[in-house]
Formats: structure tokens, sequence, C-alpha cells
């Protein structure tokens, strides 16, 4: 099966939390990975998603690490869209 990686970088406003980290993240820019698969057997190109993760600091302050968590894409969007003046998530 023929896979593809997609990489973009995301805006978030404000410190966020995901279920994965187990701790909150600050606000800034992060590297998000999108793992696709190809569907088989049509007339066009089709992917579908089967992994999303995100590229966040480490929790080592004395080195300069980068931890890599799965995360969904809907908890992804509602903590990018969350303004400044949103109550704190948890």
């Amino acid at each position: 099966m023929t896979t593809r990686t997609r990489r973009r970088h995301v805006q978030f406003a404000r410190e966020f939390s995901l279920r994965s980290a187990g701790r909150n993240i600050p606000a800034g820019s992060y590297e998000v990975l999108t793992d696709e698969e190809l569907i088989e057997g049509l007339s066009f190109p089709v992917y579908r998603r089967v992994a999303t993760f995100i590229l966040v600091p480490g929790t080592d302050s004395a080195a300069n690490t980068v931890e890599m968590l799965a995360a969904e894409p809907s908890e992804l969007e509602v903590a990018r869209t969350r303004g400044p003046d949103a109550a704190s998530a948890t």
C-alpha cells in the first residue's frame, strides 16, 4: 500500500493541552504530520488519513528534545481556534 506524509505548521495562539500529552503545551508554531494511505482500485488517486502527530518540546529541560504525540485532527482544531478570551480547557 502506498503511503505519504503531509507536513504543515500550525499556529496556536494560547497554551493548550492534548490527551496524549498529559500536560499543557505552550503557545507557538508546531509541525503537524499526517500519514495517509492510498485507496487502491479507483480511477483517480484518493488518500485517507491513518494517523496525525504533532511535534512538541520535550519535557527534559536540560536537552533540546522534541516529542511526537499522536493527536486527533478535531482536538488540534479546537486547541488552535481557542481565542484569547476563551476559558481554559481541562
